[in-house]
């Protein structure tokens, strides 16, 4: 009897001591698990917060940047883009038929251009071009482009041409004085160096080189620019999107109806939070493009002739 006794005793202990071994495993390891899990979680957490941190960012620069052109057209003293474009075309009209003269070859190129970038659409745009396997040229603007360097970064991996249309992109500031002017290139093409490692070396003035804003003489700049080995272009086919206000359709039909009229044709758009159409319109741009017969689309180099208001040769 004292032996069954005794065994007995012994199995409760063993199972006692079973019980406490797993409690102490389960406060081990449940806390553990939790922390893990919460840790995972924690972690998800934070990817999500610095995506939208991101999107919020580049939701505050567009609002910036539309707040800005808002303010810019609101003040009839400062000229704009469609200032440059409508000086363009008023001295084609004077220039008449010399302007627009069918020019003899066997290859037709066809530069496409943006001004202004790099916006929320920067990705958009380099997408529809990589689908379509052409390159463009990029004329960016440095103030306020933070948010979207990583763009910049794109346009020279992917082997378009990123060009200057000055830092601030601000008229009375830029146009101020000649040193003013210089002052715009330097840090622009600095900055853009700094972004992306290379030193752009073509240009185009905002405006246009036949703007009407500047207090320099525009001849002045363009020498400034030929002495520091900058090349700079403007462009012989617009379309039209500086107002805003034009559809898809329109866009379109500005870019292409033309063509045929020019050896070598820069067509003029822009890269910014309020030119969604023109991105709509790009890939029927450069569909109606790649239809024509000895017709190619090519990135403007140092080498490419350069189509500048004021001359007849197209």
């Amino acid at each position: 009897m004292p032996d069954n006794i005794s065994s007995n005793r012994k199995k409760r202990i063993r199972i006692l001591k079973k019980l406490i071994v797993a409690c102490l495993l389960a406060a081990i390891l449940i806390p553990t698990v939790v922390s893990i899990c919460l840790g995972l979680k924690v972690k998800k957490l934070k990817g999500q917060m610095e995506e939208l941190q991101k999107e919020a960012l580049r939701m505050e620069a567009a609002v910036e940047e539309m707040q800005t052109k808002a303010a810019r057209d609101a003040e009839p003293e400062i000229l704009t883009e469609e200032d440059g474009i409508r000086a363009w075309e008023e001295q084609t009209k004077k220039q008449g038929a010399a302007a627009t003269a069918p020019a003899p070859s066997d290859i037709r190129k066809v530069y496409l251009t943006f001004d202004d970038g790099p916006s929320i659409y920067t990705d958009d745009i380099l997408d529809i071009l990589k689908e379509y396997d052409v390159k463009a040229t990029f004329f960016v603007v440095g103030e306020g482009k933070e948010p979207y360097e990583e763009a910049c970064r794109r346009i020279v991996e992917e082997g378009h041409t990123l060009g200057m249309h000055s830092y601030s992109h601000v008229y009375e500031e830029i146009y101020a004085s000649k040193e003013a002017f210089i002052w715009d290139v330097n840090v622009l093409q600095d900055y853009l160096y700094q972004v992306t490692g290379v030193h752009p070396e073509i240009y185009r003035f905002p405006g246009g080189s036949s703007n009407h804003v500047s207090t320099v003489e525009m001849q002045e700049l363009k020498d400034y620019l030929s002495e520091i080995g900058i090349v700079w272009y403007d462009w012989n086919i617009s379309s039209g999107d500086a107002t805003g206000h034009l559809s898809q359709e329109e866009i379109l039909k500005n870019c292409t109806s033309n063509l045929e009229n020019y050896k070598e044709a820069v067509i003029l758009m822009h890269d910014a939070a309020d030119k969604k159409t023109t991105v709509q319109a790009l890939p029927g741009i450069i569909e109606a493009i790649l239809e024509m017969e000895d017709t190619v689309i090519v990135p403007i180099t140092k080498e490419t002739i350069p189509v500048q208001h004021g001359k007849t040769k197209s």
